[in-house]
């Protein structure tokens, strides 16, 4: 038995490092929200404006959805080091962004139905104190905006500290963004853009009496805000459904397997390619060649020029038809998990 040393063929499973600075925004504008939608509740309550009072509600399911994104980084952070994770916790915050986005669906479809209410029964508005309301809001959401952005350009930054070594680098940019600060940030975003459809729906309605204004502008910020959340939707479903064999990293894995000068007939009969991180990749990979030195240790040195591809995982395959003196038999199969983590010994 290799009792001895095995630390070299021991690795983590931790892809993904998380993002501070997005996980203490997020929880900041969660709070900030949640207090913003106490007061319009209580001000639509007091000022008997149904206008304030279904934007409270209505911000109360940007809190839920905003603590929803906080609660996923603190989740993903505690089980970092699970074992029963099999490739990290990172799909835990993806899993966050992507119920959030649900949400924020189901924040359009009830703009829709209180605007059409309030086209089939009009009520009456007292103007001046909720323009006033939905002003401050606006500010609150610009704050929370601002708080977020700052976060999401610390975790790109960060992201962006290294060069790949390869000049298909930039295909990868888009690529980077942290989901679920994205989600949390088009809740705010949504609210913001609801905030100004109100204050101008309003504002017409208080200068010109066009009561009309209001629930026509609900259905206008109802679509914005759909369109935000099938596009959230459609980005983590990609992620949680494992969607990536058509994304460039793919095409380069297959370029410097099997084009190397040495190559000897190599090709790859199967591939899957999949994210475990925000920018990082695992590759599992079945390789047949005529190449009688091909190892999985050359594959995963060829490899290591993309530094996104942490984990993989080479099945070997020697073609029958290759000189059976050098090789001793017909068929050698070699199979190895390679990892290029940080934490990796270069030595295996």
């Amino acid at each position: 038995m290799h009792t001895d040393n095995l630390s070299n063929w021991i690795h983590d499973h931790i892809f993904d490092t998380g993002n501070d600075a997005a996980e203490r925004s997020t929880r900041v504008v969660m709070w900030i929200t949640a207090v913003m939608m106490v007061v319009e509740i209580a001000a639509g309550w007091w000022y008997n404006s149904m206008a304030l009072l279904a934007d409270g509600w209505h911000m109360s399911s940007h809190a839920v959805a905003i603590g929803l994104s906080a609660m996923a980084y603190a989740t993903a952070r505690r089980y970092a080091k699970d074992p029963r994770f099999a490739f990290g916790t990172w799909k835990i915050e993806i899993l966050g962004g992507f119920a959030s986005a649900i949400f924020l669906l189901g924040v359009a479809v009830m703009m829709v139905v209180g605007s059409v209410e309030r086209i089939v029964s009009p009520q009456p508005i007292q103007y001046k104190e909720a323009i006033v309301i939905a002003i401050i809001g606006l500010a609150v959401n610009v704050v929370c905006a601002m708080i977020l952005g700052k976060a999401h350009h610390h975790g790109h930054g960060h992201s962006h500290g290294h060069d790949h070594g390869h000049e298909h680098h930039g295909h990868h940019h888009d690529q980077h963004h942290d989901l679920n600060l994205k989600s949390a940030y088009l809740h705010v975003m949504a609210d913001a853009a609801t905030s100004v459809l109100a204050i101008v729906a309003l504002f017409g309605g208080w200068m010109y009496g066009w009561s009309w204004l209001d629930p026509l502008m609900g259905i206008v910020g109802a679509v914005l805000v759909a369109v935000w959340a099938k596009g959230l939707i459609t980005d983590t479903g990609k992620v949680l459904l494992d969607r990536e064999m058509d994304h460039p990293v793919v095409d380069e894995i297959r370029d410097v397997v099997e084009s190397d000068a040495d190559a000897g007939d190599t090709t790859i009969t199967d591939l899957h390619v999949w994210r475990v991180g925000k920018q990082v990749y695992s590759c599992a990979m079945t390789v047949v060649t005529h190449d009688v030195k091909l190892t999985p240790e050359i594959v995963r040195d060829r490899l290591s020029i993309h530094e996104e591809i942490v984990h993989s995982t080479i099945e070997i395959h020697h073609c029958p038809d290759v000189d059976r003196n050098s090789v001793g038999h017909s068929m050698h199969s070699v199979a190895a998990s390679l990892t290029s983590t940080a934490s990796s010994n270069p030595a295996y």
